[in-house]
């Protein structure tokens, strides 16, 4: 009885196929529209996470003065190299502490010139922040002990400036600083806020200071650490610490702040995840609209064919048979328009991925549950036509014209 109803649906819908391809257009495009949604969301979700993680592994950074709302305060005092070193010395499970002192500046080479930034800092940085060398090396301890004018450009410098030239060895200008260049950081791109990680020039903490700066201040402490170790034990322990070491009042606020990259991943993490399904949840609302456009052409389709229905029900054919049929090709309809919007949305979710550079990580469950959903759509909203079409009088139904 199964078989004969799918056939019959079948026929019927390829006797009007152009308005069954309308009436299952609702279906295509809710769950098209779900499936891309999700799969845009969680590759967004999956570049966020990796993006944090270029920054470094087990990351905290901790910066003079407090955050206020985007900046920081800045009438705080600056942290020391000692700072620095207790960090790495006291605090527990510490691979690395790496000062960092930064100010913007114009490279210059020939006749190129480039505006970036140029960070001091010395070869722990390279540790913390899960960097390594395209090409050259790091500083000497030489070159960190006696301040020597020499540099690692980022992959950003090397292109605006060098072009396809080795820069190993070569000279830039630093504003009024002169220094070789000794290496070439490997690409990292850009962060998941938009800015490039490849665009600074690094030189040795000391040469910063004397040659750049003219001062001693290290504004940022990046700290890495170590893996399968709580972060969050490690930023209380570095917080107790400088409130000591900076001899802060135990009713005082702080006069800097330690942020968790992880926090930071967690929570970039969690919006793209909110508005995934905020997302979806808005796409899914064209799948009730489908629904009822269903609901619609079945309630047409059965005053359309009432006396057929009334020659099937005077032949003998019972209610539930008829209540079958219309049933069926109710759910055969919103089917036919799930696997046709699951073939669509794959097809573009994996050219939107493309165009806007994020993983394309499919989830067969969204899949499944936009399918089950869109088979669900037709049994709901195909009853009631179908129902009305199996309570119809014989008699009535034979009268109808």
């Amino acid at each position: 009885m199964l078989l004969n109803a799918l056939l019959l649906a079948l026929r019927e819908i390829r006797r009007n196929v152009l308005r069954s391809f309308l009436t299952m257009l609702g279906i295509v495009i809710g769950v098209a529209a779900v499936i891309i949604m999700v799969t845009l969301g969680e590759g967004a979700t999956a570049q966020v996470t990796e993006q944090i993680a270029r920054l470094g592994s087990n990351m905290l950074q901790v910066r003079v003065g407090q955050r206020m709302g985007f900046g920081m305060a800045s009438n705080a005092p600056a942290f020391d190299l000692d700072d620095v070193n207790t960090i790495e010395r006291d605090i527990a499970n510490i691979v690395a502490a790496a000062p960092s002192a930064a100010s913007s500046t114009k490279a210059i080479y020939g006749n190129e010139n480039w505006s970036t930034t140029v960070t001091g800092t010395d070869n722990r940085f390279f540790i913390v922040r899960n960097w390594a060398l395209a090409a050259g090396r790091s500083f000497s301890d030489i070159d960190l002990r006696t301040g020597r004018a020499v540099c690692i450009i980022g992959a950003t410098v090397r292109s605006q400036l060098f072009g396809n030239q080795d820069p190993i060895d070569s000279k830039i200008r630093l504003e009024k600083l002169a220094c070789q260049i000794i290496g070439v950081l490997q690409d990292k791109g850009q962060t998941t806020m938009g800015s490039d990680q490849d665009d600074l020039v690094l030189v040795p903490l000391r040469t910063f200071q004397r040659r750049i700066a003219g001062n001693q201040d290290i504004k940022l402490i990046q700290v890495s650490v170590r893996e399968g170790a709580s972060t969050e034990k490690a930023k209380q322990d570095i917080e107790q610490l400088l409130r000591e070491r900076r001899h802060i009042g135990e009713h005082s606020d702080d006069n800097f702040s330690v942020m968790d990259m992880k926090e930071i991943s967690r929570m970039l993490s969690g919006t793209t995840q909110v508005l995934t399904a905020l997302l979806g949840a808005v796409a899914a609302v064209s799948l009730l609209v489908g629904g009822i456009g269903i609901m619609n052409i079945m309630l047409v389709s059965v005053t359309e064919r009432t006396r057929e229905i009334g020659i099937r029900l005077a032949i003998g054919a019972l209610e539930r048979e008829v209540l079958l049929q219309f049933l069926v090709e109710s759910v055969v309809l919103s089917s036919l328009g799930g696997v046709t919007g699951i073939v669509m949305a794959l097809i573009t979710s994996w050219q939107l991925t493309t165009m806007m550079k994020v993983p394309f990580i499919l989830n067969i469950h969204i899949v499944l549950l936009a399918f089950l959903f869109s088979a669900a759509v037709g049994v709901v909203f195909g009853f009631v036509p179908a129902r009305k079409a199996a309570r119809l009088d014989p008699i009535e139904a034979l009268r109808h014209e």
